[in-house]
Parts: C-alpha cells; structure tokens; sequence
C-alpha cells in the first residue's frame, strides 16, 4: 500500500506541475484584451466577436483528433527539398521605386511590404524563424525574407489583419516599433501591442466596415470569416478581418485569412473593383473547411471582390496544415484557368507596380514546377 500511496503521489505531483507549468506559459502568450473597449463593437457578444455565419467551434474532441493527425498521417512533400527563389531587397531599391503610384512586394507567407506615393507601409508582417510563440518549437520558414526589419525604412504604417502567430509576430512588432509611425489593427489587438511598446497614440482600432482617409489613400477594414486567439481561453476574444486600400494609382484588397463567405460579394458591392487582390491560398483541410479556404474557392472569392489580377498568399513559407508545400499554387493556378481569373504569382522579393501589372501577367512563370519532386515537376498545358 505504501508502494501504491507513493507512486499516486508521484503521478498526482507530477501533473500538478505540468498544469502548472502549462499554465505559468499560457499566461505568458494568451493575448491581453480590455473587454470594456470592446462592449460597442459590431461583432461582440458576450465578451467574444461572432462571425456572421454561425458554425461550429473545434471543441476540445475535434482539436485531439486534429492532433491526433499530425503524428499519425504520413507527411508528403510538406517542406520544400530546393532553395525556394528570393529575390533580395535592398533600402536603395526600394528609394529608386517611384514615389508617385502603388508598388508591392511579397515578403513570405501573407506578409507584405507596399509602398504608396513614397510611403512604405507593412502587411502582417513576420520576419521570425517561426510562426509560433516559441523560438525552438513550431513552423519553421522555407526561406528567409528578401529583407530584414533592420535594413527597412522608415515605416508609415503597419496594417495587421488578426493576431494568429502566422500574421502577427510579436518579435517582429517590437523591432518594429523604432521605426513605425502608426499601427492599424483590428479591435482588441491593440492591448498586446502596446504591451510590446507601442504607444497609444500610434495604434488605430478598427471594426468591420470602418474607414480611414489618409492624404492618399482610403482604408478600411472588412469581414472575414475567421477566429482570432494567441493562448488557451482567449478565443474570439479580438477580431479579424480584411483589409481594403484605394488609391488614385490603383485599389488593393488583403483578405488576410477566411473561409468561404457571402461576405466578399458585399466587399466588391462596396469598395470593388481592385487592381490587385491579395487572396489567402493555403493551409487548409476538410477538419476547418469553414475557417480556411480551397484554393477553388479563393479563386471565387478573387472574383466576388471584382478583383482584376489575384496574387495568392498565404503559402509558401511555413508548412500549416497537411497538404504538400505546392499544392496551393497547383489548385490555385488550375482553378484560376478553369475561370479565366487573371493570377500572378511572383516569387518573393520580387517589386511590382500597380502601373505594370499587365506587363508582369504577360511574363508570369509557376516557378514552383521547378521545385516539385519527379514526376509532378511538369508545366501543365496553358
């Protein structure tokens, strides 16, 4: 008996520190939110935001079968075996691009870097190793980015679409901070940034259909069909969304991450068409269909925003879900053919002006082919 007594003892102590233990981290990483900022908001009940479409939340059943997956499901193709093409950027390439018109660079994943009218603005940007509250632990970068936080400008403005570890990084916001004027993130964002040091007065909060004018430009942030949260219980507790910029050289849309909604038909009703439609493509599975996109569908949500060219994101840096690295851009380019929906998809660091897009569509390649394992590495029939 005293053998039994001791073993329960050890067992029973050794959980009480692992909770412990769990919970000491969750309270380091779940996101910091003042609820009574937030009792006027559009979306928010009862101390979380809803999406307009009601479905049902992974519970904790659903997230231990989805768990359960990633160590039991044989992984194909999920990090690329070939150096993934960049482009390096530097400060004086980016001085010589015109300060009178719209350019944009793809950073990785969903991050991107826009310059408007001479202004240099920043898109859910995320220069860590991984997408993940953890530096040892989590999805590790394919590549690394054209350019480093250090090496950037000065930056107007940082436009943040929700606070998943993949969009909003928090490493990279406190590097940020010295040189960035103004932070625009959706409601309840801003308690964790200026936890990282950025100033109130440089924090602007938005909620669903909010605008703001700004000398060149017109932004607003739009619905997306999505979840917000950073730790364990912290879920919807801020929101997210998508990004509308218009300016007199060219409109750009950022969906930032959705699933498929009736939402982006009102986004086009509203502020369509756009020059360029920045449509997240990647990273999604049956388990989630109501959260992430199919590439098929991405293809139709470029087309309910009345998107002209669609620049898939949301792929190509970090391994998320469990189809292979370049099936994204395989689907997207197939069902973008199938729909006569005009893609471009440039390889990272790679500058585009609004003003030339149709020059870049005219030489576009699906560079990816030259990465794929034989016998995929073949250019399908145009």
């Amino acid at each position: 008996m005293n053998t039994f007594v001791k073993v329960t003892a050890w067992l029973l102590g050794g959980l009480t520190l692992i909770v412990a233990g769990v919970a000491m981290v969750n309270a380091q990483i779940v996101a910091s939110v003042d609820g009574e900022t937030l009792v006027h908001a559009s979306q928010y009940r009862d101390g979380k935001f809803l999406n307009t479409k009601v479905f049902e939340q992974p519970g904790l059943l659903k997230t231990l079968q989805i768990a359960k997956r990633y160590f039991t499901e044989p992984a194909q193709d999920k990090v690329p075996l070939k150096a993934m093409p960049v482009e390096k950027v530097s400060r004086d390439q980016l001085g010589a691009l015109s300060n009178q018109g719209v350019h944009f660079i793809k950073l990785g994943h969903s991050s991107l870097l826009l310059k408007v009218y001479g202004e240099y603005w920043l898109l859910d940007p995320v220069f860590s190793e991984r997408a993940s509250p953890f530096s040892f632990l989590g999805p590790k970068r394919f590549h690394q980015a054209p350019i480093g936080i250090d090496e950037l400008p000065v930056i107007d403005k940082v436009l943040i679409s929700h606070n998943h570890y993949d969009h909003l990084d928090k490493a990279s916001i406190k590097k940020l901070v010295a040189k960035t004027k103004q932070f625009l993130v959706p409601l309840g964002v801003e308690v964790d940034l200026q936890k990282w040091g950025v100033s109130a007065d440089a924090i602007v909060r938005f909620d669903w259909w909010q605008e703001l004018q700004t000398d060149n430009a017109l932004i607003a942030f739009a619905p997306t069909q999505h979840f917000s949260g950073r730790g364990i219980g912290d879920g919807n507790t801020t929101l997210w969304g998508s990004w509308v910029i218009k300016t007199a050289a060219g409109s750009i849309y950022f969906s930032g991450d959705s699933g498929y909604f009736d939402g982006f038909k009102q986004i086009g009703a509203a502020y369509g068409p756009f020059d360029v439609a920045f449509i997240e493509t990647g990273a999604y599975d049956n388990d989630w269909a109501d959260i992430h996109m199919t590439p098929e569908q991405s293809v139709q949500a470029h087309v309910d925003v009345k998107g002209q060219v669609m620049v898939p994101v949301h792929n190509g840096t970090f391994d998320l879900a469990f189809h292979s690295w370049y099936d994204p851009l395989l689907r997207v380019s197939a069902a973008a053919r199938q729909a006569n929906a005009v893609l471009l998809t440039p390889i990272f660091g790679q500058p585009i002006s609004l003003a030339t897009l149709k020059q870049h569509v005219a030489v576009n390649t699906e560079w990816w082919h030259s990465l794929m394992p034989e016998p995929y590495a073949v250019v399908p029939a145009q």
